[in-house]
């Protein structure tokens, strides 16, 4: 099994998954203290490994490693109908009868998708379950983005055949949840969709986020307060729930250090939901 530590330091998770009721306000004399660290420190950064990169496509062995990711983007339709176009493929197995491989039917395409080379299953380092969630995943695009995973085994595929032959790879991380969230991101680099997995933000600001929104957001007082301000009144400034949003950060924090996931728009985009969660905790303790 592929294991990378988790952080010492952890939150429980349960669901990303933003509850649709409104919660109540409970007694202050009932409400723990909250002591959250003051920021969400980035580990020293380490290259990916161009020996995991050559495995996944021997072409690409010498081209530096942010133009494989930029590459990539423009094939994420791509990648993302080959992995649409599997059928009959589980989501999740118990940990204890994972085979070694699947042999996965593919639907009939108009299209030439570019199918997945592996299946991920997935597991929590912190709360040990039975139960794997099984993800399809191309090497390339986890040998281009993550420097703490190990180069894949060879995927061998007939071009000829109906189904798939993947490989199944035990990976033990500190959230699958927090996982499924940042293998997205590597597919189709959508900050949006990453600050839309983690807690409620007003969808204006959401609308067209590119880097340089989150890097002005981050260095204006006003707009940290306005975000800060949405998700408490969206929370009805519930001390529990804005610590399960809290904890889908930290989470995804968590995950990216142990994957050695080292993508400066992703970590100012954690920093900004990170400001935004203490500034909410903040304005709750006011009122």
């Amino acid at each position: 099994m592929f294991q990378v530590a988790s952080h010492p330091t952890a939150f429980d998770l349960h669901s990303y998954a933003h509850a649709p009721r409104r919660p109540s306000v409970p007694s202050p004399s009932l409400v723990p203290a909250v002591q959250l660290p003051r920021t969400l420190a980035r580990p020293p950064f380490a290259e990916v490994s161009r020996d995991a990169i050559a495995a996944a496509a021997p072409e690409l062995a010498d081209i530096p490693a942010e133009y494989i990711r930029t590459g990539l983007r423009s094939k994420a339709n791509e990648m993302l109908a080959g992995i649409s176009a599997l059928s009959h493929m589980p989501g999740s197995m118990p940990r204890s009868r994972l085979p070694r491989s699947l042999n996965i039917p593919l639907k009939t395409t108009s299209s030439e998708p570019s199918h997945p080379t592996h299946v991920l299953a997935v597991t929590s380092s912190k709360n040990p379950s039975d139960m794997a969630t099984l993800l399809p995943v191309h090497s390339l695009v986890l040998a281009s983005y993550c420097a703490h995973l190990p180069r894949l085994p060879s995927s061998q595929q007939d071009p000829q055949s109906p189904t798939l032959h993947l490989p199944v790879l035990p990976l033990s991380l500190p959230s699958p949840a927090a996982f499924s969230v940042l293998l997205s991101f590597m597919y189709h680099h959508r900050l949006e969709a990453v600050l839309k997995a983690l807690f409620p933000m007003p969808t204006g600001f959401l609308q067209s986020l590119s880097h340089d929104t989150v890097k002005a957001a981050l260095a204006s007082g006003p707009v940290l307060h306005q975000l800060s301000s949405y998700l408490c009144s969206s929370t009805s400034a519930n001390p529990q729930t804005l610590t399960i949003h809290a904890a889908h950060v930290k989470e995804l924090w968590q995950t990216m250090v142990a994957l050695g996931l080292h993508d400066p728009e992703l970590w100012d985009t954690i920093d900004l939901a990170w400001e935004v969660i203490l500034g909410a905790f903040n304005l709750a303790a006011a009122q």
